[in-house]
């Protein structure tokens, strides 16, 4: 099965080889036979007129003294391989250079018939049974007085033709196997340049099919076969760090779980065995509803993810105003701003301002940017959305006075179920999705949102809008 491509190639090569050499052999022959006879017959005709235009000939054909022209005759003959006659009106061999001299008594050609020649000046075959051999027979008419007063006929043998076409045909012959040994070449270039990448690249695929992802395909070349094992090797590429990130984010959805089930788990154990003392349960109770709140955010956030990556043909966009949205946002954190004495600032440019988006959406984002803000904001601080316009955009700001985040994990906090330890220590319930989760509605709504943070100073994130057409 490997080898299948390999020896069809050769297989079609040896096939197309064949082919070219029976062509060459019978339709080569056949045109090179018909030139041959073509361009001897004109050759002979020339020959023949130019005989029967003499003027010995024109007018001593009927009282048979050709004797003076005889000698010139046999030696022309002679040059040319060929039998030369002169026939009279009577249709009488009264010249055969084959014969050594003019004969007294000629010998007549039987059904000679030129009339049945039509247009055509030459025939092939036996001349009317006078040869055993085919001949190439010329025929031209020798006139006088406006009559005709014979024929001159010349013959020349087939055979000498056929020696001619097979001298050519074995050049030809010669030519062809060079060539086809020359091309074998293409056979050689075939193998190297793509059979041999192409085995390659196929076991490079099955390496990949076994799970071997870190395999690399050594096809560098800059052609197609190069850009197929270039391509392949950046799909193993990806398909690792997708199994990397798979792994991470099985290995972080199991941690985020475990320890909400831990406890929850723990605590109603020893409220079932009597450890924990009945007028201590209602403190336990209300940190198994915690832990249970802490779980359903936790699913929520990951369905959210989740629709997320297959909802992009279900967004509703529509023109609303989000300052509004804002306003509403804001006012659901009241209770825990008040709480931990935390203001919240609006900067809001105008009245009213319409963008072009999905509304839920990107409501969700200002709720987890602004709750993301409370959650590293000390007491006593203050929180700023801002929105601005600027060339044709809305640019929303969310910006805290919080701890910061520090420029080695900065670049991190988009990955999904990331958490800086200072998350951890002060709020167990983050888990880790929230900015991932406004990371992807940003980018379906194919818009930027970027972050600047300083250590100690605080944070903010800035993205855009579409802004809504009048």
């Amino acid at each position: 099965m490997r080898r299948t491509l390999y020896i069809k190639f050769i297989v079609v090569y040896i096939i197309l080889g064949c082919l070219g050499f029976l062509v060459t052999s019978t339709l080569g022959s056949q045109l090179v036979e018909r030139q041959l006879i073509r361009h001897e017959s004109e050759s002979i005709y020339q020959e023949a007129v130019t005989i029967a235009s003499n003027n010995l000939v024109r007018y001593q054909t009927s009282t048979h003294n050709l004797d003076s022209i005889f000698s010139s005759l046999d030696s022309l003959a002679d040059y040319q391989k060929t039998e030369i006659w002169i026939l009279n009106s009577q249709d009488e061999i009264i010249i055969n250079t084959s014969e050594p001299a003019p004969s007294s008594s000629p010998e007549t050609v039987e059904d000679f018939d030129p009339t049945t020649w039509g247009s055509n000046y030459y025939r092939i075959g036996n001349f009317y049974g006078y040869f055993k051999k085919h001949m190439l027979s010329v025929i031209a008419p020798i006139t006088g007085n406006m009559t005709v007063k014979g024929y001159v006929v010349i013959h020349y043998p087939m055979q000498t033709i056929y020696e001619e076409r097979e001298a050519l045909l074995s050049t030809v012959y010669i030519m062809f196997l060079i060539f086809f040994a020359l091309s074998l070449l293409i056979l050689g270039f075939f193998s190297l340049n793509v059979y041999r990448p192409l085995r390659k690249i196929m076991f490079g695929a099955d390496e990949f099919a076994l799970g071997h992802l870190n395999y690399r395909i050594p096809v560098e070349t800059h052609d197609e076969m190069g850009y197929l094992a270039a391509s392949l090797n950046y799909m193993s590429d990806e398909l690792a760090h997708t199994n990397e990130t798979q792994k991470n984010f099985i290995a972080n959805i199991s941690h985020d779980f475990r320890s909400p089930l831990t406890s929850i788990k723990g605590y109603l154990v020893a409220i079932e065995d009597g450890t924990i003392p009945y007028e201590m349960q209602d403190r336990y109770i209300k940190i198994i509803i915690n832990e249970t709140e802490r779980l359903e955010k936790l699913t929520k956030s990951l369905l959210t993810l989740n629709n997320l990556d297959t909802r992009t043909r279900l967004m509703n966009f529509r023109s609303f105003d989000i300052n509004k949205i804002i306003k509403n946002t804001v006012a659901t954190f009241e209770g825990i701003c008040r709480g931990k004495m935390i203001s919240m600032e609006l900067i809001l440019t105008g009245e009213q301002l319409y963008v072009f988006a999905d509304m839920e959406q990107i409501q969700q984002v200002l709720y987890n940017l602004i709750d993301n803000a409370i959650k590293f904001s000390p007491t006593d601080s203050v929180i700023t959305v801002e929105t601005t316009e600027k060339n044709g955009r809305i640019f929303v700001s969310v910006k805290d006075r919080g701890c910061g985040i520090s420029k080695e994990n900065l670049p991190k906090i988009w990955e999904r179920f990331y958490k800086i330890d200072t998350s951890r220590g002060r709020d167990r319930k983050g888990t880790g999705l929230g900015l991932a989760i406004v990371k992807e509605i940003v980018s379906s709504h194919n818009q930027n949102i970027n972050v600047i943070s300083t250590v100690g100073v605080g944070t903010e994130f800035i993205f855009t809008l579409e802004k809504a057409k009048d």
